[in-house]
């Protein structure tokens, strides 16, 4: 079993919100990090650097998560990256095609997941070291009650609606 810390992910979200979150339980995991705004923002990392994950947003303007799928699976140096699939629309009509093309495109390689947003950092956490066959960095008695945090505020904010959270970011100083 390999260290977390040896393992790169890369994180592609247009919200720059839930981009920054995403990053940040992977990162407190001990995980390296790098994260795109779209697909064409990851194709152009994955050309400087190829992680050994990537979590990927579907809907996304530019190039959408299926897009670049579909590119990747048509490139032999991209062709086996592992993709963990975060998406609020996995059950609505908008992107479900996406879900069932993306489920269908993928099968017979490498272990991918599709995870529905509000994703918690301990389903992530766990998703991502089941597949990269890794353990997070040691996790603290601290650690835990700040994942419990986190966890806590995401289910208090993903119903909230737009001035509600740029009161929040108004607090935080984030404006």
């Amino acid at each position: 079993m390999g260290k977390a810390s040896e393992k790169k992910i890369l994180v592609v979200d247009d919200e720059p919100d839930i981009r920054n979150f995403l990053t940040t339980c992977i990162q407190d995991a001990g995980f390296m990090v790098d994260s795109a705004v779209d697909g064409q923002d990851a194709l152009e990392k994955l050309e400087k650097e190829i992680p050994d994950l990537m979590t990927l947003d579907m809907v996304m303007p530019r190039k959408s998560g299926i897009e670049l799928i579909r590119t990747l699976r048509k490139n032999e140096k991209w062709s086996k990256l592992p993709v963990i699939v975060i998406t609020a629309h996995a059950r609505n009509e908008f992107a479900s095609e996406d879900i069932k093309s993306f489920n269908a495109f993928t099968s017979g390689l490498k272990p991918r997941r599709t995870i529905e947003k509000p994703v918690t950092p301990k389903v992530l956490l766990n998703t991502i070291c089941q597949i990269l066959d890794v353990e997070p960095e040691t996790v603290t008695a601290e650690d835990e009650e700040l994942l419990s945090d986190q966890e806590n505020l995401v289910k208090m904010i993903q119903n909230s609606d737009s001035t509600v959270l740029k009161q929040i970011k108004s607090l935080l100083g984030t404006d």
